[in-house]
């Protein structure tokens, strides 16, 4: 929507010239409650399309579970694909682990310093 801070900076700035700044919490305020009902007009909509749905006998869980579970599938994928090192058992870190704890039984815990 912005290219920049700077284009933001831009609009704020006409907007306190066009309004002052007495009338800024006004807008704001009413650009919230507009906001929270178009919120709570779009959940009532939600609620009666489920509702009528049901009411046919319609599963809207096996609808929308199958849009879920397929997003979680292409995640998943992604996150192979985008970060393979994380994705391979190298078999390390018990010998690390192992190591680590022989060290400490010898010196004490490990104190990092920040």
């Amino acid at each position: 929507m912005f290219d920049g801070i700077g284009e933001l900076l831009l609009i704020l700035v006409v907007v306190l010239m066009l309004f002052g700044s007495k009338e800024i919490p006004d807008i704001a305020r009413f650009l919230g409650k507009t906001m929270a009902q178009l919120k709570n007009a779009t959940n009532e909509i939600k609620s009666e399309i489920q509702k009528g749905a049901r009411d046919n006998g319609m599963d809207i869980d096996s609808i929308t579970g199958g849009i879920s579970k397929e997003i979680n599938k292409a995640k998943t994928e992604i996150n192979q694909m985008t970060n393979p090192v994380e994705n391979i058992d190298l078999g390390i870190e018990n010998p690390i682990e192992k190591v680590k704890e022989d060290i400490e039984n010898i010196t004490g815990p490990i104190k990092r310093q920040s």
